[in-house]
Protein backbone atom coordinates (compact mmCIF):
# COMPACT_ATOMS: atom_id res chain seq x y z
CA UNK A 1 0.00 0.00 0.00
CA UNK A 2 1.08 3.47 -0.75
CA UNK A 3 2.35 5.43 2.45
CA UNK A 4 -0.24 8.51 3.36
CA UNK A 5 1.20 11.83 4.96
CA UNK A 6 -0.85 12.03 7.69
CA UNK A 7 -1.86 16.02 8.98
CA UNK A 8 -3.93 17.15 11.90
CA UNK A 9 -6.97 19.63 10.76
CA UNK A 10 -10.39 20.33 11.70
CA UNK A 11 -13.48 20.16 8.91
CA UNK A 12 -15.61 23.21 10.14
CA UNK A 13 -18.56 24.83 8.67
CA UNK A 14 -18.77 28.97 8.85
CA UNK A 15 -21.87 30.75 7.47
CA UNK A 16 -22.84 29.26 4.31
CA UNK A 17 -19.27 28.19 3.75
CA UNK A 18 -17.38 24.46 4.61
CA UNK A 19 -13.83 24.34 4.81
CA UNK A 20 -10.68 22.52 6.01
CA UNK A 21 -8.42 23.77 9.04
CA UNK A 22 -5.16 23.64 9.56
CA UNK A 23 -2.65 25.32 12.01
CA UNK A 24 0.15 26.67 9.94
CA UNK A 25 2.62 24.37 11.22
CA UNK A 26 1.48 21.87 10.55
CA UNK A 27 2.32 21.95 6.92
CA UNK A 28 5.67 23.16 5.08
CA UNK A 29 6.67 26.28 5.10
CA UNK A 30 7.29 26.40 1.22
CA UNK A 31 4.30 27.92 -0.01
CA UNK A 32 4.63 25.56 -3.31
CA UNK A 33 4.63 22.28 -1.29
CA UNK A 34 2.30 23.40 1.26
CA UNK A 35 0.08 23.86 -2.10
CA UNK A 36 0.50 21.08 -3.28
CA UNK A 37 -0.64 19.13 -0.50
CA UNK A 38 -3.52 21.42 0.41
CA UNK A 39 -4.90 20.86 -3.29
CA UNK A 40 -4.79 16.79 -3.05
CA UNK A 41 -6.37 17.29 0.40
CA UNK A 42 -9.28 18.97 -1.54
CA UNK A 43 -8.91 16.79 -4.46
CA UNK A 44 -8.15 19.39 -7.19
CA UNK A 45 -7.52 19.38 -9.75
CA UNK A 46 -10.36 17.50 -10.89
CA UNK A 47 -11.38 16.65 -14.26
CA UNK A 48 -14.68 15.02 -13.16
CA UNK A 49 -15.75 18.23 -11.11
CA UNK A 50 -16.63 15.88 -8.55
CA UNK A 51 -13.61 16.01 -5.89
CA UNK A 52 -14.47 12.12 -5.05
CA UNK A 53 -11.18 11.90 -3.89
CA UNK A 54 -10.68 14.41 -1.20
CA UNK A 55 -12.40 16.58 0.96
CA UNK A 56 -13.57 19.19 -1.25
CA UNK A 57 -17.52 19.77 -2.16
CA UNK A 58 -16.98 20.76 -5.61
CA UNK A 59 -18.09 23.97 -5.41
CA UNK A 60 -16.51 27.71 -4.41
CA UNK A 61 -18.47 27.23 -1.22
CA UNK A 62 -17.46 23.90 0.26
CA UNK A 63 -13.65 23.89 -2.07
CA UNK A 64 -11.82 26.01 0.49
CA UNK A 65 -8.45 25.90 3.00
CA UNK A 66 -8.09 27.68 6.32
CA UNK A 67 -4.36 28.68 7.74
CA UNK A 68 -3.91 29.51 11.48
CA UNK A 69 -1.14 30.57 13.02
CA UNK A 70 -0.86 32.36 16.42
CA UNK A 71 -0.12 36.23 15.48
CA UNK A 72 3.13 37.83 15.30
CA UNK A 73 1.49 40.83 15.58
CA UNK A 74 0.68 43.33 18.81
CA UNK A 75 -2.70 43.26 19.89
CA UNK A 76 -3.76 40.29 17.77
CA UNK A 77 -4.26 36.42 18.71
CA UNK A 78 -4.15 35.20 15.03
CA UNK A 79 -2.84 35.33 11.96
CA UNK A 80 -5.61 33.86 9.58
CA UNK A 81 -5.28 32.66 5.97
CA UNK A 82 -7.31 31.66 3.48
CA UNK A 83 -7.28 29.78 0.24
CA UNK A 84 -9.87 29.41 -2.21
CA UNK A 85 -9.28 26.39 -4.20
CA UNK A 86 -10.59 25.85 -8.05
CA UNK A 87 -12.36 22.68 -8.83
CA UNK A 88 -10.82 21.76 -12.16
CA UNK A 89 -7.35 23.47 -12.20
CA UNK A 90 -4.31 23.54 -9.84
CA UNK A 91 -4.34 26.64 -8.46
CA UNK A 92 -5.67 28.49 -4.80
CA UNK A 93 -5.93 31.70 -4.87
CA UNK A 94 -5.03 33.58 -1.64
CA UNK A 95 -5.79 36.99 -2.77
CA UNK A 96 -8.44 37.75 -0.47
CA UNK A 97 -10.70 36.53 2.35
CA UNK A 98 -14.11 34.37 3.11
CA UNK A 99 -16.50 36.32 5.44
CA UNK A 100 -18.29 33.03 6.29
CA UNK A 101 -15.17 31.26 7.27
CA UNK A 102 -14.30 33.93 9.55
CA UNK A 103 -16.95 32.82 11.83
CA UNK A 104 -14.94 29.59 12.08
CA UNK A 105 -11.96 31.33 12.78
CA UNK A 106 -12.79 32.36 16.32
CA UNK A 107 -14.16 29.11 17.33
CA UNK A 108 -10.76 27.40 16.10
CA UNK A 109 -8.51 28.90 17.80
CA UNK A 110 -10.29 28.64 21.34
CA UNK A 111 -10.31 24.79 20.80
CA UNK A 112 -6.88 24.65 19.52
CA UNK A 113 -5.47 26.77 22.57
CA UNK A 114 -4.38 30.15 20.66
CA UNK A 115 -6.70 32.68 22.38
CA UNK A 116 -5.75 33.40 26.01
CA UNK A 117 -7.84 34.98 28.70
CA UNK A 118 -11.01 32.98 27.66
CA UNK A 119 -14.19 33.32 29.78
CA UNK A 120 -15.31 29.62 30.94
CA UNK A 121 -18.86 31.40 30.29
CA UNK A 122 -20.24 34.52 28.07
CA UNK A 123 -18.33 36.07 25.05
CA UNK A 124 -14.85 35.68 24.51
CA UNK A 125 -13.46 37.92 22.25
CA UNK A 126 -11.05 36.91 19.26
CA UNK A 127 -9.25 39.47 17.57
CA UNK A 128 -7.89 37.84 14.21
CA UNK A 129 -5.45 39.24 11.51
CA UNK A 130 -6.61 38.50 8.34
CA UNK A 131 -3.30 37.97 6.48
CA UNK A 132 -3.71 37.92 2.76
CA UNK A 133 -5.89 41.34 2.51
CA UNK A 134 -4.30 42.99 5.71
CA UNK A 135 -7.06 43.72 8.08
CA UNK A 136 -8.62 43.29 11.31
CA UNK A 137 -11.49 40.80 12.24
CA UNK A 138 -13.10 40.56 16.06
CA UNK A 139 -15.06 37.64 16.28
CA UNK A 140 -17.32 37.28 19.49
CA UNK A 141 -17.46 33.86 19.92
CA UNK A 142 -20.34 32.49 22.85
CA UNK A 143 -19.03 29.82 25.20
CA UNK A 144 -20.77 27.60 28.10
CA UNK A 145 -18.93 25.78 30.20
CA UNK A 146 -15.45 26.08 29.70
CA UNK A 147 -15.79 25.24 25.59
CA UNK A 148 -17.28 27.22 22.11
CA UNK A 149 -20.82 26.92 22.27
CA UNK A 150 -22.02 25.44 18.97
CA UNK A 151 -25.51 24.86 19.53
CA UNK A 152 -28.20 27.56 19.91
CA UNK A 153 -31.41 29.19 17.78
CA UNK A 154 -29.67 31.12 15.43
CA UNK A 155 -30.76 30.77 12.07
CA UNK A 156 -28.87 31.64 8.76
CA UNK A 157 -30.52 31.53 5.52
CA UNK A 158 -28.71 29.33 3.48
CA UNK A 159 -28.20 26.54 6.63
CA UNK A 160 -30.38 23.70 7.47
CA UNK A 161 -30.08 23.79 11.33
CA UNK A 162 -29.82 26.40 13.62
CA UNK A 163 -26.72 26.91 15.47
CA UNK A 164 -25.27 29.66 18.14
CA UNK A 165 -24.45 33.17 17.22
CA UNK A 166 -21.26 34.68 16.00
CA UNK A 167 -20.70 37.83 15.74
CA UNK A 168 -17.93 39.39 13.51
CA UNK A 169 -16.96 42.91 12.84
CA UNK A 170 -14.90 43.77 10.16
CA UNK A 171 -12.83 46.76 11.06
CA UNK A 172 -12.08 49.66 8.94
CA UNK A 173 -12.69 47.42 5.28
CA UNK A 174 -12.65 49.72 3.06
CA UNK A 175 -9.19 51.08 3.14
CA UNK A 176 -5.54 50.73 4.93
CA UNK A 177 -2.96 48.19 5.08
CA UNK A 178 -2.59 46.06 2.23
CA UNK A 179 -2.21 42.09 2.42
CA UNK A 180 0.33 39.89 1.59
CA UNK A 181 0.01 40.49 -2.28
CA UNK A 182 -0.23 44.64 -1.61
CA UNK A 183 -3.95 44.17 -2.98
CA UNK A 184 -5.74 46.27 -1.12
CA UNK A 185 -5.69 49.67 -1.62
CA UNK A 186 -7.94 52.87 -1.77
CA UNK A 187 -11.64 51.58 -1.27
CA UNK A 188 -12.47 53.18 -4.11
CA UNK A 189 -9.38 52.48 -6.32
CA UNK A 190 -10.56 54.54 -8.99
CA UNK A 191 -11.53 56.88 -7.37
CA UNK A 192 -14.81 57.00 -8.74
CA UNK A 193 -18.25 56.07 -7.46
CA UNK A 194 -19.41 54.66 -10.87
CA UNK A 195 -16.85 53.65 -13.67
CA UNK A 196 -17.91 53.08 -17.41
CA UNK A 197 -16.02 50.03 -18.59
CA UNK A 198 -15.75 49.66 -22.09
CA UNK A 199 -15.46 45.44 -21.93
CA UNK A 200 -14.50 43.68 -25.16
CA UNK A 201 -16.92 41.30 -26.63
CA UNK A 202 -19.52 43.02 -24.00
CA UNK A 203 -19.45 46.44 -24.70
CA UNK A 204 -20.14 49.51 -22.19
CA UNK A 205 -21.48 49.16 -18.43
CA UNK A 206 -21.43 51.12 -15.03
CA UNK A 207 -20.04 49.63 -12.54
CA UNK A 208 -19.27 50.33 -8.46
CA UNK A 209 -15.70 49.18 -7.87
CA UNK A 210 -15.07 48.76 -3.84
CA UNK A 211 -12.60 47.47 -1.49
CA UNK A 212 -14.26 46.46 1.47
CA UNK A 213 -14.75 42.30 2.55
CA UNK A 214 -12.84 41.63 -0.74
CA UNK A 215 -12.64 43.81 -3.93
CA UNK A 216 -16.07 43.55 -5.07
CA UNK A 217 -17.33 44.84 -8.68
CA UNK A 218 -21.31 45.79 -8.60
CA UNK A 219 -23.38 46.51 -11.93
CA UNK A 220 -27.35 46.21 -12.32
CA UNK A 221 -29.17 43.26 -12.97
CA UNK A 222 -30.23 44.69 -16.07
CA UNK A 223 -27.24 45.61 -17.25
CA UNK A 224 -26.38 41.67 -17.63
CA UNK A 225 -30.29 41.17 -18.92
CA UNK A 226 -31.61 40.06 -15.52
CA UNK A 227 -34.39 40.55 -13.62
CA UNK A 228 -32.19 40.38 -10.19
CA UNK A 229 -34.56 37.57 -9.11
CA UNK A 230 -32.78 34.36 -10.27
CA UNK A 231 -31.40 31.66 -9.06
CA UNK A 232 -28.22 29.48 -9.27
CA UNK A 233 -29.91 26.56 -11.37
CA UNK A 234 -30.89 28.69 -14.55
CA UNK A 235 -27.69 31.90 -14.44
CA UNK A 236 -25.27 28.64 -14.23
CA UNK A 237 -26.95 26.88 -16.97
CA UNK A 238 -26.31 30.29 -19.23
CA UNK A 239 -22.63 29.46 -21.12
CA UNK A 240 -22.96 32.76 -22.46
CA UNK A 241 -23.81 34.59 -19.37
CA UNK A 242 -21.21 33.45 -17.26
CA UNK A 243 -18.30 33.83 -20.44
CA UNK A 244 -20.04 37.80 -20.48
CA UNK A 245 -19.79 38.32 -16.80
CA UNK A 246 -15.93 36.78 -16.31
CA UNK A 247 -15.18 38.95 -19.16
CA UNK A 248 -16.42 41.87 -17.18
CA UNK A 249 -14.82 40.55 -13.88
CA UNK A 250 -11.27 40.12 -15.60
CA UNK A 251 -11.57 43.75 -17.37
CA UNK A 252 -12.74 45.16 -13.84
CA UNK A 253 -9.85 43.99 -12.31
CA UNK A 254 -7.47 45.49 -14.85
CA UNK A 255 -9.09 48.75 -13.84
CA UNK A 256 -8.60 48.03 -10.01
CA UNK A 257 -4.89 47.43 -10.57
CA UNK A 258 -5.28 43.73 -9.53
CA UNK A 259 -3.95 42.41 -12.67
CA UNK A 260 -2.14 43.47 -15.30
CA UNK A 261 -4.66 42.22 -18.31
CA UNK A 262 -7.98 40.21 -18.23
CA UNK A 263 -5.99 37.00 -19.04
CA UNK A 264 -4.10 37.16 -15.72
CA UNK A 265 -6.96 38.08 -13.99
CA UNK A 266 -9.02 35.11 -15.62
CA UNK A 267 -5.94 32.67 -15.06
CA UNK A 268 -4.40 33.41 -11.50
CA UNK A 269 -7.07 35.60 -9.67
CA UNK A 270 -10.21 33.92 -9.98
CA UNK A 271 -11.39 34.40 -6.28
CA UNK A 272 -11.04 37.89 -6.66
CA UNK A 273 -12.37 40.76 -7.06
CA UNK A 274 -16.18 39.70 -6.90
CA UNK A 275 -18.59 40.63 -9.20
CA UNK A 276 -22.60 40.95 -7.91
CA UNK A 277 -25.66 42.45 -9.03
CA UNK A 278 -28.05 44.79 -7.85
CA UNK A 279 -31.95 45.69 -8.28
CA UNK A 280 -35.02 47.17 -6.34
CA UNK A 281 -37.15 44.88 -3.76
CA UNK A 282 -38.73 42.26 -5.96
CA UNK A 283 -40.91 39.18 -4.80
CA UNK A 284 -39.22 36.14 -5.65
CA UNK A 285 -39.22 32.25 -4.40
CA UNK A 286 -35.94 30.90 -2.57
CA UNK A 287 -33.97 27.98 -3.04
CA UNK A 288 -35.72 26.68 -0.45
CA UNK A 289 -39.36 27.13 -1.36
CA UNK A 290 -39.80 29.94 0.76
CA UNK A 291 -41.19 33.26 -0.52
CA UNK A 292 -39.47 36.67 0.02
CA UNK A 293 -41.70 39.46 -0.19
CA UNK A 294 -40.55 43.20 -1.76
CA UNK A 295 -41.07 45.24 1.58
CA UNK A 296 -38.84 42.42 3.69
CA UNK A 297 -35.41 43.75 1.75
CA UNK A 298 -34.00 47.04 1.15
CA UNK A 299 -32.68 45.65 -2.25
CA UNK A 300 -31.88 42.45 -4.24
CA UNK A 301 -28.27 41.02 -4.44
CA UNK A 302 -26.35 38.13 -5.67
CA UNK A 303 -22.78 37.26 -6.18
CA UNK A 304 -20.65 34.98 -8.31
CA UNK A 305 -17.68 32.68 -6.75
CA UNK A 306 -15.47 31.27 -8.94
CA UNK A 307 -17.11 31.53 -12.17
CA UNK A 308 -20.93 30.59 -10.99
CA UNK A 309 -23.56 32.12 -9.34
CA UNK A 310 -23.13 31.78 -5.15
CA UNK A 311 -26.14 29.72 -3.43
CA UNK A 312 -26.29 32.05 -0.85
CA UNK A 313 -24.13 35.49 -0.51
CA UNK A 314 -20.31 35.16 0.49
CA UNK A 315 -19.70 37.30 3.54
CA UNK A 316 -17.25 39.46 1.99
CA UNK A 317 -20.02 40.35 -0.43
CA UNK A 318 -22.39 41.31 2.33
CA UNK A 319 -19.63 43.40 3.90
CA UNK A 320 -18.93 45.41 0.52
CA UNK A 321 -22.77 45.63 0.36
CA UNK A 322 -22.62 47.39 3.50
CA UNK A 323 -19.95 49.58 2.31
CA UNK A 324 -21.51 50.58 -0.64
CA UNK A 325 -24.40 51.11 1.02
CA UNK A 326 -23.01 53.98 3.05
CA UNK A 327 -21.63 55.95 0.34
CA UNK A 328 -23.92 58.20 -2.03
CA UNK A 329 -23.50 57.57 -5.42
CA UNK A 330 -22.57 53.90 -5.91
CA UNK A 331 -25.01 51.50 -7.32
CA UNK A 332 -25.87 50.01 -4.28
CA UNK A 333 -26.77 53.16 -2.60
CA UNK A 334 -28.96 54.44 -5.73
CA UNK A 335 -31.04 51.55 -4.83
CA UNK A 336 -30.83 51.27 -0.75
CA UNK A 337 -28.87 53.57 1.60
CA UNK A 338 -28.38 52.34 4.99
CA UNK A 339 -31.54 52.90 7.54
CA UNK A 340 -31.63 54.50 10.09
CA UNK A 341 -30.50 52.09 12.30
CA UNK A 342 -27.19 51.26 10.77
CA UNK A 343 -28.13 48.35 8.68
CA UNK A 344 -29.25 46.98 5.19
CA UNK A 345 -31.73 44.37 4.43
CA UNK A 346 -30.87 42.63 1.07
CA UNK A 347 -32.67 39.42 -0.47
CA UNK A 348 -30.49 36.47 -1.78
CA UNK A 349 -30.98 33.25 -3.20
CA UNK A 350 -31.26 31.71 -0.45
CA UNK A 351 -33.63 34.05 1.61
CA UNK A 352 -32.70 37.46 3.49
CA UNK A 353 -29.85 38.77 5.47
CA UNK A 354 -29.09 42.36 7.40
CA UNK A 355 -25.78 43.36 7.55
CA UNK A 356 -25.05 47.23 9.50
CA UNK A 357 -22.17 49.24 8.96
CA UNK A 358 -20.87 52.58 10.66
CA UNK A 359 -19.47 55.34 8.54
CA UNK A 360 -18.59 58.71 8.67
CA UNK A 361 -17.88 61.26 6.54
CA UNK A 362 -14.03 62.73 6.02
CA UNK A 363 -13.25 65.25 3.95
CA UNK A 364 -14.46 64.76 0.72
CA UNK A 365 -15.07 61.13 1.38
CA UNK A 366 -16.22 58.30 3.16
CA UNK A 367 -15.01 55.92 5.60
CA UNK A 368 -15.90 52.69 6.78
CA UNK A 369 -15.21 52.36 10.29
CA UNK A 370 -16.72 48.56 10.67
CA UNK A 371 -19.50 46.57 9.29
CA UNK A 372 -21.23 44.25 11.39
CA UNK A 373 -23.12 41.08 10.89
CA UNK A 374 -23.82 37.68 12.57
CA UNK A 375 -22.93 33.88 11.30
CA UNK A 376 -22.96 30.89 12.89
CA UNK A 377 -20.35 28.24 12.75
CA UNK A 378 -19.63 24.29 13.70
CA UNK A 379 -17.18 21.52 13.91
CA UNK A 380 -18.01 18.83 11.21
CA UNK A 381 -14.90 16.76 11.70
CA UNK A 382 -11.45 16.90 13.40
CA UNK A 383 -8.57 14.42 13.54
CA UNK A 384 -5.97 14.01 10.64
CA UNK A 385 -6.39 14.15 6.52
CA UNK A 386 -4.65 11.90 4.69
CA UNK A 387 -2.47 12.99 1.88
CA UNK A 388 -0.68 10.37 -0.86
CA UNK A 389 3.01 10.79 -0.34
CA UNK A 390 3.99 10.43 -3.92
Amino acid sequence: MTSQRRIPAVYMRGGTSKGVFFRTDALPADPAERDRILLRVIGSPDRYGKHIDGLGGATSSTSKVVLIAPSSRPGFDVDYRFGQVAIDRPVIDWSGNCGNLSAAVGPYAIEQGLVAGVPRDGLATVRIWQVDIGKAIVAHVPMQGGEVQEDGDFELDGVAFPAAEVRLEFIDPGAGEDGDDGACGAMFPTGRMVDALDVPGVGGIDATLINAGNPTIFVAAAALGLGGTELGAAVNADAALLARVEAIRAHAAVAMGLARDAAEATRVRPHTPKLAFVSAPARYVAADGRTVEPDAVDLVARIFSMGQLHHAMTGTGAVAIAAAAAVPGTLVHRIAALGADGQVRFGHPSGRLAVGAAARREGDGWVIEKVVMSRSARRLMEGWVRVPAS
